[in-house]
């Protein structure tokens, strides 16, 4: 359908993927299998079902992956919260973080209001 690599929510949600696997280097180690691989899990989703659903035959289907991304960058953004509530992150590196999903979420948001007007 379209090459993944010249969006730009991808670009931005494969920086953030960045961001969290440097985030997540410091946390305590009980949380490994725990908070940093649920963080990361869904941090990784943002962008691979993006590239999954670029990849499909059909807007329908790249706006349902569009949508699981962004399901993911909600998650993302909750544990994020519980993490800095824990005192895993401070204050500075948890609003940096968070404005990159804020933005990476209003990307999908505009990408699938698009796709969605041509499909109906």
């Amino acid at each position: 359908m379209q090459d993944y690599r010249s969006l730009k929510v991808w670009e931005k949600a494969h920086q953030l993927v960045l961001n969290v696997y440097k985030a997540t280097s410091n946390f305590p180690r009980e949380e490994l299998f725990g908070l940093v691989s649920q963080l990361r899990r869904a941090a990784v989703s943002i962008p691979t079902n993006i590239v999954e659903g670029s990849g499909r035959g059909s807007k329908a289907d790249f706006s349902r992956f569009l949508q699981i991304s962004f399901g993911s960058a909600s998650e993302l953004e909750y544990e994020f919260m519980l993490s800095k509530d824990l005192g895993y992150i401070n204050e500075n590196s948890f609003r940096e973080i968070v404005l990159l999903i804020e933005e990476v979420k209003k990307m999908l948001g505009g990408l699938l209001k698009s796709i969605k007007k041509t499909i109906n």
